[in-house]
């Protein structure tokens, strides 16, 4: 049986219709990429599949300072109560081999007074360690043994100590921990100074101790691919930079990249880059002299283009105040949107689109003039009619009285 052919044509059906339809577009978020550093600072990488794990036993010292706190503790903890109990063995023994745990035995030498158990001997072991000497306890010279044991303890004990206390001051004077007080901007800008594109960052030292010979290097992470079809994940590239006199920010000219992708890279083909851009701050601390090393890195979906940064320094009383709450604050400015190479080929459009910016400013404040002249306007029309409502309200009504002949009332005129 044929299917029935219906009276709407196809192409006005809801099929039809639906398909004819504008379709909003679908935006995917773009899948966040891994970066190298992280904004403290901290690498982004992890070692696996360490076949030769004896390596870190070579540098024992090292491997105690790299340790986190909770298990340097376990570790020292572990290593105090295991010589006292080793050393604590070694009387007990020295004491039994005399026999001086005999009870029998009242009078006569003995190799250490007042030992006569393991407990005792853990007793002595721990006030021979670490020196406590309370009295009741200690070595005669009648027994050569009960000698070398207590120098062979104390020179263990010394080696622990000095171990435990280079490792706790290692670690409570890294260098990082001076890096806690060094910030970077959350954001990098990108923007003209000195007729060129510049690449800035902002860097602030909360302490009042300088820091020594600092100096910046700026790196670009990138995957690339050779001629050959190599991969490369992690292809990290030097930035040259210049050391801003006159300003509190750090900026790295664009021009002078052509190494690296920045310099052809136009503002819409930063947003759609996969780059990371990894800041290094390196100096001596004024007050300890140990070598500092600060890091952050800068993504493309943090590099602002068309900003700069907000004058944060003034000068109060004689004074230069920073203000950190405007430390990370940035301004849109004119900048052209094209890449720096670009630039550098056709210096017109600089002028180009300062001579726009300048034409934009203008326009906006002919258009905030106009409105406040008219705001103006409204008010003090308002203001009339609402006096002249008021006067008329306010006017006193006034009755005349016309005299009339006699027998006849008055008529009374408002």
């Amino acid at each position: 049986m044929l299917a029935r052919k219906s009276i709407i044509p196809e192409e006005f059906g809801l099929p039809g219709l639906a398909s004819r339809m504008p379709r909003k577009p679908v935006f995917r978020d773009r899948v966040n990429k891994a970066r190298f550093i992280a904004k403290n600072g901290s690498c982004n990488l992890a070692h696996k599949n360490i076949r030769e794990q004896g390596r870190f036993l070579q540098d024992v010292f090292t491997t105690l300072v790299d340790l986190k706190w909770r298990f340097t503790l376990v570790i020292f903890t572990t290593t105090f109560v295991s010589s006292w109990l080793l050393f604590a063995m070694s009387w007990w023994l020295v004491a039994f081999a005399h026999g001086d745990l005999d009870p029998t035995k009242q009078n006569g030498t003995f190799c250490v007074t007042d030992v006569k158990s393991f407990i005792s001997a853990f007793l002595f072991s721990i006030e021979v360690q670490v020196t406590i000497g309370f009295g009741g306890r200690m070595i005669t010279e009648q027994c050569p043994a009960a000698i070398t044991v207590l120098i062979m303890q104390n020179i263990v004990g010394l080696i622990i100590n000095a171990v435990m206390l280079g490792c706790i001051f290692m670690k409570t004077a890294q260098s990082n921990r001076r890096a806690e007080t060094l910030i970077f901007s959350r954001h990098a800008v990108i923007a003209v100074r000195n007729n060129n594109l510049c690449f800035m960052i902002r860097i602030g030292d909360l302490r009042k101790s300088m820091i020594i010979g600092a100096t910046i290097r700026l790196q670009v992470v990138r995957k690339t691919i050779t001629p050959e079809g190599e991969v490369i994940p992690i292809h990290q590239i030097d930035v040259q930079t210049e050391s801003a006199v006159a300003s509190n920010n750090l900026f790295c000219l664009l021009r002078s990249l052509f190494a690296i992708p920045l310099y052809d890279l136009s503002a819409m083909e930063l947003q759609c880059s996969d780059l990371e851009v990894i800041a290094i701050l390196e100096g001596v601390v004024e007050t300890t002299g140990i070598t500092t090393q600060a890091r952050t890195s800068y993504v493309s979906e943090e590099i602002q283009w068309g900003h700069r940064f907000v004058p944060i320094v003034t000068e109060e009383e004689g004074v230069y105040s920073v203000d950190y709450s405007k430390f990370g604050n940035t301004i849109k400015v004119a900048t052209p949107c094209c890449s720096a190479r670009e630039l550098d080929e056709k210096p017109a459009i600089l002028i180009q689109t300062l001579q726009k910016s300048e034409l934009s400013h203008q326009n906006s404040l002919r258009k905030r003039n106009s409105m406040r002249r008219n705001n103006s306007m409204r008010k003090s029309a308002s203001g009339g009619n609402l006096r002249r409502n008021n006067s008329a309200q306010n006017s006193p009504k006034v009755q005349f009285f016309t005299p009339m002949e006699e027998g006849q009332s008055l008529n009374a005129v408002t």
